[in-house]
């Protein structure tokens, strides 16, 4: 029996993109397709093999650590963003305001498929799901300049939906239409899991 299982669901990519100037704006770039590699999305500054830590890990190590970059892209669900968009009383989200790697749309409550599934591309491209992508303040800023007073609206409503992070575990072409299947672990939940949390 294989480690991981390819599922019955698929997605469809609906949008692309990078961001390229992380220090002036997390908005991203649209691309109708990428020659993704081992680094991520050629372009992207938050691409390559490794990644000074950032708060996210500061039980782990200290901030600024060089550790392994299992957040070179951001990946989101069409139906929770369509959801998140909804909850603030705005028509639609742009997914440039949020600093979106990539749009995919079919997959139920897509912020909480288990973390290492993978979402498999026609090219052979594997995209390596890290974990649950948790909301900031960041995105809110971008919303706030194009619908001024919904900006502070984001992030409350982002959670639980706000997408995963991931990682390219093998390089190829992604394009805007392609169809996704995802794979996941075949592992059970971890039986302690509320035991651990409340420790």
């Amino acid at each position: 029996m294989p480690a991981l299982i390819p599922t019955s669901f698929t997605a469809h990519i609906t949008w692309l993109g990078r961001v390229t100037d992380a220090d002036g704006t997390l908005r991203s770039a649209p691309l109708d397709t990428v020659a993704a590699t081992l680094d991520g999305f050629p372009g992207e500054t938050h691409g390559g093999a490794t990644r000074p830590s950032c708060i996210r890990v500061t039980s782990q190590y200290p901030r600024g650590t060089d550790i392994r970059n299992v957040r070179q892209l951001s990946i989101l669900s069409a139906e929770e963003l369509a959801e998140i968009a909804a909850a603030m009383k705005l028509d639609r989200i742009d997914p440039a305001w949020v600093g979106a790697s990539m749009v995919i749309e079919g997959i139920p409550d897509f912020s909480h498929v288990p973390p290492s599934s993978r979402l498999m591309a026609p090219s052979g491209a594997g995209v390596t799901i890290d974990m649950e992508n948790r909301p900031c303040i960041f995105p809110g800023r971008e919303i706030e300049k194009e619908a001024a007073g919904f900006g502070d609206l984001f992030k409350p409503a982002a959670k639980g939906r706000r997408g995963v992070t991931a990682w390219m575990e093998y390089g190829g072409r992604l394009s805007i239409g392609d169809e996704l299947v995802l794979h996941i672990p075949d592992q059970p939940v971890w039986a302690h899991l509320d035991a651990a949390r409340s420790g």
